[in-house]
């Protein structure tokens, strides 16, 4: 009987060992790397031309508005003059979270990198690749994909 209890708790103690280091490993992996994770803005999300984006109006000039492609990625729209604006993933090039308009920058609420909302170029790390533009035009007040 001891060594068949001895057996199960052999059993237990290496499986919670083993399980806790791959928790453990994979936590560290997801905050220690500087590359984007899987899926995250490797490539600006993928838009049919002349999808409506956002109308016009609701940005002010200098500033940034999260939106959503039709298959619900998520972007962001800045009107950079009076009638042009531009478009960008809204996905950090750092880990894959989701960027935030604040005023002219769009910033990063998981590791704090900062965007310029005009250019989507890095102004504060930890990433260091700017986020992928998506390619848009104003027609009839609506910002569209091109």
């Amino acid at each position: 009987m001891t060594a068949e209890l001895h057996s199960r708790r052999t059993v237990l103690t290496t499986g919670a060992a083993v399980a806790g280091a791959a928790v453990g490993a994979a936590a560290l992996a997801a905050c220690g790397s500087d590359t984007p994770s899987a899926g995250s803005a490797a490539a600006p999300p993928a838009a049919a031309p002349g999808e409506s984006l956002t109308a016009l109006a609701d940005i002010e000039v200098g500033q940034a508005k999260a939106a959503k492609t039709a298959d619900g990625k998520d972007v962001i729209v800045t009107r950079t003059a009076e009638g042009t604006a531009a478009a960008f993933s809204a996905i950090c090039t750092h880990q894959g979270c989701t960027v935030v308009p604040a005023g002219a920058e769009l910033k990063c609420p998981c590791h704090n990198s900062i965007f310029d909302a005009k250019t989507g170029a890095v102004k504060k790390g930890p990433a260091d690749q700017p986020l992928p533009s998506i390619a848009v035009k104003v027609t009839n007040g609506q910002v569209v994909t091109a």
